[in-house]
């Protein structure tokens, strides 16, 4: 196996794809579901997001040595398409891939497939929603994983690394409001290890069943991750947990600060906008 330095690091962040299948919350056709997710309101939401809670963190990683690839539909509305690669054009880790509605596993397979350097060495990946938040040294520690587990790594075809503990978060015009939890297997903080010459990704895995198809790596220790609780989340579930938040003390607002590069000034004024 290559060095954990070496080994290429690709996520993959879907935004407001109109994939076929892949969304909890149903659709009776491609075009519903681009009415669904193009409308004004939710994109929005969407844009704000991922400016002041999931780009950030990326912009700052202590490992700079990863690629994004960021999936829109050919569809995407250009004053969209234009906006998010304004937003993203200083990030030279990002790569925006624009492609057809089709069937959700097999896209985001191939897309992670075709962003391998090398298909025949082995890579790690993540998949990461526009609306979460990683630490700013979220690639470094899922690298130094590699190296601490190296045996491990070498024996298996794929590995799941993840990082359980994070934030729950609301960000809205007041700020933000969390509480610190440990969750095992959600979507943010979640990596796998693929050998050279596998041809399956980590999008072929519900991310919350992943422990059954290969060996997982839990770290618990430091906030990873920030889910981000909000209207248009895709599951019913996360748009209605029951759980209470409280806004962030002004300790955990330089927590946020350091360990997400999230602002929560900056995403007051965002929220503030009409």
């Amino acid at each position: 196996m290559r060095r954990a330095e070496k080994t290429q690091v690709i996520g993959l962040c879907r935004f407001s794809y109109p994939a076929i299948g892949g969304f909890q919350t149903t659709h009776e056709s491609v075009e519903e579901r681009r009415r669904f997710l193009y409308q004004h309101d939710r994109l929005e939401e969407r844009f704000r997001l991922f400016e002041t809670v999931a780009l950030p963190g990326f912009k700052k990683q202590s490992d700079e040595d990863f690629q994004l690839v960021i999936l829109v539909g050919d569809c995407l509305p250009k004053p969209a398409f234009d906006r998010l690669n304004d937003l993203t054009g200083g990030l030279k880790q990002v790569r925006i891939v624009a492609k057809p509605p089709g069937r959700h596993r097999k896209v985001m397979q191939e897309i992670l497939n075709s962003a391998r350097n090398n298909p025949d060495q082995p890579c790690l990946q993540f998949r990461h929603d526009d609306d979460d938040a990683v630490a700013v040294d979220f690639v470094e520690r899922f690298r130094g994983c590699v190296r601490d587990c190296i045996g491990l790594f070498e024996r298996h075809a794929m590995v799941a690394v993840d990082f359980n503990c994070g934030y729950l978060a609301r960000a809205n015009a007041d700020g933000i409001q969390a509480v610190r939890v440990h969750r095992p297997l959600i979507t943010a903080g979640l990596g796998m290890y693929v050998r050279g010459g596998q041809r399956k990704s980590i999008m072929n895995f519900a991310h919350n069943r992943i422990n059954r198809a290969m060996p997982v790596v839990t770290r618990p220790d430091s906030p990873m991750w920030v889910r981000g609780l909000n209207r248009f989340n895709d599951s019913p579930r996360t748009r209605n947990m029951d759980v209470a938040l409280n806004p962030l003390t002004r300790q955990q607002e330089l927590e946020f600060q350091t360990r997400f590069a999230i602002d929560p000034d900056m995403v007051r004024r965002s929220h503030a906008k009409p």
